[in-house]
Parts: C-alpha cells; sequence; structure tokens
C-alpha cells in the first residue's frame, strides 16, 4: 500500500459510505437509506458479540444509530465509516456490559446448603407429619377420600372404585373431612 492512499473499501463499506456522504449532504431519503443498511450491519455486528442476548442486541442497535446520528458530525470522511461505527458501538456494549455487571453484582448467589433452605426443609417435613397426624384422628370415611382426592390427585370415581365407597359418598366425605380439619386446625390455634 502506498503511503497517501487511503485503504482499499469493501462493497458494504462503500455503500454505506456513500449514503452517509449524501445524507450529510441533505439527502433524506439517503441518509434513510444509509440507518437501514446500517441496522442491518449493526445488528450482525452485536449478535455475533453479545450472543445469548438477543434482547440487548436489538436495544443496543438502536442506541448505536442514535449516538451515530448526534455524533455524525465527528466522522472524517477519509476514515473508513464501518471503524467510526464499530468504536460506537463497541463504547455502547462496553457501557452496556458494565451496567450489566453492576446489577449482576447486587445479586448474591444463593448456596443451596443455607440453614435457610434446611429450615424450609424441615419445615416441609414437619407440616407433613402434622397433616398426617390430623388426618388419622378422622374416621376411614373422610380420611381415604381427603388422601385419594386432595393428596394424591385421583379423581373422585378412581378414589370411589378404590374405596368401595360410591362417588357422592367421596364427594360428601371429601367435605365434612375438611370441614373436620379446619375446626381442628382452629382449636389448635
Amino acid at each position: 500500500m502506498t503511503s497517501g492512499n487511503p485503504q482499499p473499501r469493501n462493497d458494504a463499506e462503500q455503500a454505506l459510505h456513500a449514503l452517509f456522504m449524501r445524507g450529510l449532504d441533505g439527502d433524506a431519503a439517503a441518509y434513510h437509506a444509509f440507518l437501514q443498511k446500517l441496522s442491518v450491519h449493526l445488528r450482525a455486528y452485536l449478535a455475533r458479540r453479545l450472543f445469548g442476548w438477543p434482547d440487548e442486541v436489538e436495544d443496543l442497535v438502536q442506541e448505536c444509530l442514535l449516538a451515530m446520528h448526534n455524533q455524525r458530525h465527528t466522522y472524517q470522511s477519509d476514515q473508513p465509516l464501518t471503524a467510526w461505527v464499530h468504536a460506537i458501538a463497541r463504547y455502547k456494549m462496553i457501557d452496556l456490559l458494565r451496567a450489566k455487571s453492576a446489577r449482576e453484582a447486587l445479586h448474591e448467589p444463593l448456596d443451596d446448603d443455607l440453614a435457610v433452605f434446611a429450615e424450609s426443609a424441615n419445615e416441609a417435613s414437619d407440616a407433613r407429619r402434622d397433616l398426617a397426624g390430623l388426618l388419622d384422628t378422622l374416621p376411614d370415611r373422610h380420611r381415604l377420600p381427603i388422601v385419594h382426592v386432595k393428596l394424591e390427585g385421583l379423581s373422585v370415581a378412581e378414589t370411589a372404585k378404590l374405596t368401595g365407597m360410591s362417588e357422592s359418598a367421596v364427594k360428601v366425605g371429601i367435605h365434612r373431612g375438611l370441614k373436620a380439619l379446619a375446626l381442628k386446625i382452629k382449636e389448635a390455634i
């Protein structure tokens, strides 16, 4: 390459540069076409770098377009346009990553061995034991329909076949059993 000669430009660079320069000269249609082509270019550029964050890519494309529009007077026409564009996009991407890391720093990872989880597991175990104890105080005609329908997820018809009760008796047993459990819990409190 000889000194003083600008670098050869690829087709995308040449097309973007031509549209941008015409836009700077007041050609609104060329500037609009430039923004559309640049959006496609930026979307691909940022998507490769922000893989896994597609929502962030679109927001960043819009931020870059706005920044480029606001800073268009800083572009030096003898320099590659895409280098200028990529520099602005990199700064915007760094700003995004800094903001994300600052937000992530506020989130403390939870350790499964924390006492809070152990207490929760113990509380669930205690609740199952307490419920079993309460259910044991009910007669079979109330206890069995509650266990099979409400706890095991069987249908009323399946419970009726399993227990030898009629479907109506299963429904009545659930209703009366839950009512009796509620009364026992109320008395315990």
